[in-house]
């Protein structure tokens, strides 16, 4: 595997891994269905990559041949025979793994509101720099030998020996699949959708036993193992450092502040991202006893992580939205008021995806800009839902859930209220309607 095919990929499961949508509330069907009709494609997408990366990881790479013939995938007579033990492996692997994201899906619906706490946020993006840091070889974290060394043995010839010998397979791995098992978790909590949950783990099951797949059924040579497993190991830290930065921007909104939706700010990240790599973010190892390139590749995963991240926002956010009143919801109710225009109240917070998904796809199209024009436009930020501040407003126009969107007509009388992800096209005939 080269290193410029290691680096897209890296960098195309690094987008994926953003989650679109979060945990707000709504009415059903739930706002993240709504929102994102494609989401679960790019979930299963991002954890397939995962899966197939942390394959190619030295915790699990030199074990693959070995493993194969333990299971006697290469024993077999026949190719039909090889796959179907080979396929038994990965359905053992997805046994392990599938129940941990139904697990994290349930998990979601209960403790979804204490991960709307921003510090809670930051110290979930701590986790994700402590997961990148052991993929930089910082540190390592894994089973007893002797438990891994009894696990290996478990299992023997036959589909029920390649079965179990899947179901542990995920174990033995620990110290690789473990920082991005642990990253696709925490966002498939998020979520609080078990069904999805499955979904992902599935493919990231998939991922990981494919190269086993591949070997059981066509008894391929592997390369051998060398350096450019580090640069697999690099590129999942800082997908990892990337996905860190973006629960800190949604804790602290004045991250994401700094991105520009214009050419030139998303051509200069691009570029720093490209210094980053050029300077050993991906190709040097921490691990050299030379410090000079120690530092190299320190600055160079900084570079390169600040690079994608601000890339990534600056190329999904919108330039052209609605004109936003700076003023506090009863100023801007008052004037709205005192002259004769209907008005727009935005309920969001930083934390809430779909609230993100209505800015990018109904906030921003050009013809609800134009209509909505003859509206005052105030939103409200109820990221800090615990502000008595905010508590009092949410109390005074009943708003139970993330995101809320209410037109007022000119008398001040509420005409529509969206609980939801709604359409351009839907919003700008409610726009039209209301007088």
């Amino acid at each position: 595997m080269s290193r410029s095919s290691i680096v897209s990929f890296g960098l195309a499961l690094s987008w994926l891994l953003f989650p679109s949508s979060a945990y707000c509330q709504s009415s059903a069907p739930d706002a993240f269905t709504s929102a994102l009709a494609k989401g679960p494609i790019y979930a299963a997408l991002a954890a397939l990559a995962g899966g197939f990366l942390v394959s190619l990881t030295p915790c699990v790479y030199p074990m693959i041949a070995v493993t194969v013939s333990v299971f006697g995938a290469r024993q077999t007579k026949s190719r039909s025979e090889g796959a179907l033990l080979s396929l038994m492996f990965v359905l053992g692997i997805a046994a392990m793994f599938v129940p941990l994201g139904v697990a994290a899906g349930l998990s979601g619906t209960m403790f979804g509101s204490v991960l709307q706490n921003q510090w809670v946020v930051a110290a979930i993006a701590a986790l994700f720099l402590i997961m990148a840091a052991a993929m930089f070889g910082f540190f390592e974290f894994g089973l007893p030998s002797a438990l891994t060394n009894r696990l290996a043995q478990m299992g023997g010839l036959g589909y029920r020996g390649a079965f179990t010998l899947g179901l542990v397979c995920g174990l033995i791995a620990a110290p690789c699949t473990g920082p991005v098992l642990t990253g696709i978790l925490t966002w498939i909590a998020q979520t609080k959708s078990a069904t999805l949950g499955a979904g992902a783990m599935t493919a990231f099951s998939l991922g990981l036993g494919a190269p086993f797949f591949v070997v059981g059924t066509f008894a391929v040579q592997l390369p051998k193992s060398g350096p450019w497993m580090v640069y697999v190991k690099s590129v999942l830290g800082i997908v990892l450092i990337v996905v860190a930065l973006y629960f800190l921007s949604t804790a602290f909104p004045v991250l994401g502040a700094l991105a520009q939706p214009s050419q030139t700010f998303l051509l200069g990240a691009l570029a720093a991202t490209g210094v980053g790599i050029a300077l050993g973010a991906i190709h040097r190892d921490f691990a050299d006893p030379d410090w000079a390139s120690k530092l190299l590749k320190g600055s160079g995963v900084v570079l390169a992580s600040l690079g994608l991240f601000f890339a990534i926002l600056g190329a999904t956010k919108t330039s052209n939205t609605l004109a936003w009143q700076t003023t506090t919801l009863e100023a801007t109710r008052a004037r709205a008021l005192a002259e004769n225009r209907p008005l727009l109240v935005d309920f969001t917070a930083a934390w809430c995806g779909a609230c993100k998904e209505l800015e990018k796809h109904t906030f921003s199209n050009p013809q609800v800009v134009q209509e909505a024009a003859r509206f005052l436009a105030v939103r409200v930020d109820a990221t800090h839902d615990d502000d008595p501040k905010v508590e009092q407003t949410l109390s005074s126009l009943q708003v139970v859930g993330l995101p809320t969107v209410i037109l007022f007509d000119s008398k001040g009388h509420e005409a529509l209220r969206y609980r939801d992800f709604v359409t351009a096209e839907e919003f700008l005939a409610a726009l039209m309607r209301v007088r």
